[in-house]
């Protein structure tokens, strides 16, 4: 052996003791489970143990003639140990493992089996958007929605108070930076702001000439309106679907208005608010720019809640409305005893003509009233007046008709002059202005048996003619009271003769329906009373009543029926 060569063994044995100390080191880990051992790194380390080991010892035993077969096993082993090994490399690099096992002593096996399926219920609950804790809190959130809706019925702004509960609800349950609520206009084709609050960046263009200030970019937003389209609240009123934004300059629907830093656009959730799946509005909310990006989550939750908002504010809505149609049921019924007693108790016996009244009052209306009034022995006067609406309101405004006539017909003014004064008076009361009505006023002489009338309004006056035997209509329809304080109305006079009729009525009437919803008509009315000329004035009113009674048959009711006639002996 050369003596270059003589120690050449020994950094075989060398690397044979490293990967033996690597082989132990390994079963060691393996058995903790530490970290994961593959059975190529066993398989590889140990040809190279082998190999080392075998080229050792056969390096020790070479003579002269016989050198370097100890590397030559060497060479080869770790040629075998790189073709398994380099192979495995690849698919490591290439390939991602889908699952990394741990490996765990037996003892520790069950609790992290059970530890693992608790980790992958609880990421299914989250991913499903809630877990029993929060299941439990949106349920809690649920019952608070109906609690405030029972206590929005009380006191005014009932919906306003709602509105802006859900709205600052969700807000915090989703830590918005802002949010904001808006209602479908049916009639408008329109979204429109009805709960604003916090910071919301707004995602429509805003005016050419406004400021660019918070406060002014706030109030502007706070009472807006938009389409049904090209913007992202009227996008989803008419799509019914809920968006999740998250990168808005990649959303054509959102317009970036900057350059100021509050005015850029952040994320956004919009969600569309459902009774029964139509749509009735939206809720919207918003995180600043730079903050942390609304999340598939957030929007589960933004709709879980905005479902039972939906459902709370049909609660409202519905009991709003009864109880709104329980304070007009209440004022009606009111009204309906005030006009009651504004109805002549009993007729008049006047000399020389009969009299005789249709009143008939529709449930829910209250405008019709009539009057007989003998203020001096050449004067009796004959009022008949219809107010528009319905309530209180127009209740005081046929009373105050009634009133201000029955002062002052006793004075010697004409008919027109005396409802010019009322006229001018009505308009001069603030509750009026969307209150307006017609009334009639007729100065009867039975001296001269002439009459002297004014007409403001609608009601027609007709005069039987018992010389023509024919009905005309004598009076002729002006401003209705109530709307012009400056109308000045006019006086028409007639000579009546014995066997004359006079008859003067309210739309309700004429207007009345049968069941194919066919009017009466003025027509029907007249030839009536013509056919039946000779019969007397209470004799000709029952005619009438039983007439309509008869043509309308079970067909509703709609106004008030009032119809005044006298008959000249």
């Amino acid at each position: 052996m050369a003596l270059d060569d003589s120690f050449a063994f020994l950094p075989l044995f060398g690397i044979a003791a490293l990967s033996f100390i690597l082989i132990i080191l390994v079963s060691a880990i393996k058995k903790k489970g530490s970290a994961r051992v593959s059975s190529v790194m066993y398989l590889s380390l140990t040809i190279v143990f082998l190999s080392s080991l075998a080229g050792a010892i056969a390096k020790l035993g070479e003579d002269g003639e016989k050198t370097g077969n100890g590397f030559i096993i060497f060479g080869v082993g770790i040629l075998i140990a790189a073709v398994i090994t380099v192979p495995y490399c690849v698919m490591l690099l290439t390939f991602e493992p889908k699952k990394i096992v741990k490996l765990v002593p037996r003892s520790t096996n069950r609790r992290l089996e059970e530890a693992e399926r608790l980790a992958q219920k609880n990421e299914q609950q989250a991913n499903n958007g809630l877990s029993e804790a929060y299941d439990t809190k949106i349920l809690e959130i649920s019952r608070e929605f109906m609690l405030q809706a029972s206590k929005s019925y009380e006191g005014d702004d009932v919906m306003q108070r709602f509105m802006d509960y859900i709205n600052k609800t969700i807000i915090e349950q989703i830590k918005a930076d802002g949010g904001a609520l808006l209602m479908v206009d049916d009639f408008e084709d329109l979204v429109t702001v009805k709960s604003f609050d916090g910071d919301f960046p707004p995602p429509y263009k805003l005016p050419n000439d406004m400021p660019h200030k918070p406060v002014r970019v706030a109030t502007n937003f706070k009472f807006a309106s938009f389409p049904l389209h090209d913007n992202i609240f009227g996008e989803v009123a008419s799509s019914g679907v809920a968006e999740l934004i998250t990168n808005p300059n990649a959303d054509t629907r959102i317009y970036q208005n900057g350059p100021e830093e509050f005015l850029e656009c952040g994320s956004y959730i919009v969600v569309p608010m459902k009774i029964q799946d139509t749509v009735i509005g939206v809720t919207a909310f918003a995180r600043k720019h730079g903050a942390e990006l609304f999340t598939n989550g957030d929007l589960r939750i933004a709709m879980t809640l905005t479902d039972f908002a939906a459902a709370a504010l049909q609660s409202v809505v519905t009991v709003s409305d009864i109880i709104e149609h329980s304070k007009q049921t209440k004022e009606t019924e009111i009204s309906g005893n005030i006009q009651n007693t504004l109805k002549p108790a009993k007729l008049p016996a006047l000399p020389g003509m009969q009299v005789s009244t249709i009143w008939n009052p529709a449930a829910g209306v209250c405008g019709d009233c009539y009057d007989v009034v003998v203020s001096r022995k050449d004067r009796v006067s004959f009022i008949l007046s219809d107010i528009a609406g319905k309530g209180i309101n127009s209740t005081m405004i046929m009373v105050m008709v009634r009133s201000m006539l029955r002062l002052v017909v006793n004075t010697t003014q004409s008919a027109a002059k005396i409802l010019t004064w009322v006229n001018k008076g009505i308009c001069g009361e603030s509750f009026s202005s969307d209150h307006f009505g017609s009334a009639m006023l007729m100065n009867y002489n039975p001296e001269t048996k002439e009459i002297q009338f004014s007409v403001g309004g609608s009601i027609p006056v007709y005069r039987y003619d018992s010389e023509a035997g024919s009905f005309s209509q004598i009076s002729v329809n002006d401003e209705p009271i109530g709307v012009e304080k400056t109308t000045e109305y006019k006086d028409y006079v007639q000579k009546l003769n014995s066997g004359d009729i006079i008859v003067a009525y309210t739309d309700g009437v004429v207007e009345t329906l049968n069941e194919g919803g066919q009017p009466y008509s003025s027509e029907s009315l007249l030839k009536l009373l013509g056919a039946n000329h000779d019969k007397s004035s209470k004799d000709l009113t029952k005619l009438v009543k039983d007439d309509i009674k008869k043509f309308s048959g079970s067909a509703a009711q709609h106004d008030d029926e009032t119809l005044l006639l006298f008959k000249v002996s």
